[in-house]
């Protein structure tokens, strides 16, 4: 069998899959339905200094070939998360990372600060770009001011793997990745949702809740790709691939494209297995390939 194995920084991942922010819980929720320990790392829902609630309801919509959501990032705040959900989490053998966010560089900064005492979480996501909050997060991932501020403070006060989750609500990504590079991300993972917007025709008002929201989904998945191959290029850091992925061949392309490891977000919704079958169809691929590791295929595009 070929070998999965890939490194982001310090990171290992015993292979290249792992779920998205927001879409696979703390893995608890997951753990009578798949190994946890089958995949290379396990993202747990945004995390923020003090507890938020969210937007109010309606926050999801399905759409073609996708969903919108504005869950506004809720969550009991990171002392809760260290104080009751880390020692539920702490022994799942893979990687365990935690999605911050925040409304300053201090809230960011400080929150990372409390994560980074936990020793069994061996890195963050840091989200500058969410673009279902009504402050913070847009503000800070669509300038190259913003985004290097946020990662300039957090890194003063982070010590492990840090990895820049990008928006792609930007008209050049590749400017915002090398700003974050620069600042000291050890990685970063692309992309996160596009804004959208849906209309209830007969009430006549959106149907969300905020008015607009994420758009996740296999509907998101060429521009993703696009903006993973763009910035793969552009950076000297891992790349963490993700937008619509749903098969081991949405994975394949992203890994081409010049991405070291990918993540699984809204088909977890759809089958909540997923992310084992996209680990073993990337497996069958590369023995049926004859490739002896999966670094083969990783940046083959041009």
């Amino acid at each position: 069998m070929a070998r999965l194995n890939v490194k982001i920084k310090d990171l290992s991942l015993k292979n290249p899959v792992m779920t998205a922010s927001g879409t696979f819980g703390y893995g608890l929720e997951f753990q009578d339905l798949m190994p946890l320990d089958g995949i290379g790392g396990i993202i747990v829902k945004g995390t923020t200094l003090r507890p938020r609630e969210g937007n109010d309801y309606p926050r999801m919509a399905e759409t073609a070939s996708g969903m919108l959501n504005c869950v506004g990032l809720q969550n009991k705040g990171v002392d809760y998360f260290c104080e009751h959900i880390y020692p539920q989490i702490k022994d799942i053998d893979t990687n365990m990372i935690v999605n911050v966010s925040g409304s300053s560089p201090e809230d960011y900064a400080e929150c990372a600060a409390r994560i980074d005492a936990l020793d069994k979480i061996p890195a963050i996501e840091l989200n500058i770009s969410c673009p279902n909050v009504k402050d913070g997060g847009m503000a800070f991932g669509v300038t190259c001011a913003g985004a290097s501020s946020v990662v300039r403070a957090v890194r003063e006060r982070y010590h492990k793997t840090l990895i820049v989750k990008l928006s792609p609500n930007v008209t050049d990504i590749t400017e915002i990745a090398r700003a974050v590079e620069a600042e000291g991300a050890d990685s970063v993972s692309l992309i996160n949702t596009l804004m959208g917007m849906a209309i209830d025709i007969e009430r006549r008002r959106p149907l969300l809740s905020i008015k607009t929201g994420g758009l996740s989904g296999p509907a998101v998945k060429p521009v993703a790709l696009r903006m993973v191959w763009q910035v793969a290029r552009a950076v000297k850091i891992p790349v963490v691939g993700l937008g619509g992925i749903c098969s081991a061949e949405d994975a394949i392309e992203f890994l081409m494209a010049g991405a070291t490891a990918i993540e699984i977000g809204t088909a977890n919704f759809l089958d909540p297995t997923v992310s084992i079958k996209v680990r073993d169809g990337i497996s069958e691929w590369l023995d049926r390939h004859g490739c002896q590791s999966v670094e083969e295929i990783i940046g083959v595009i041009d």
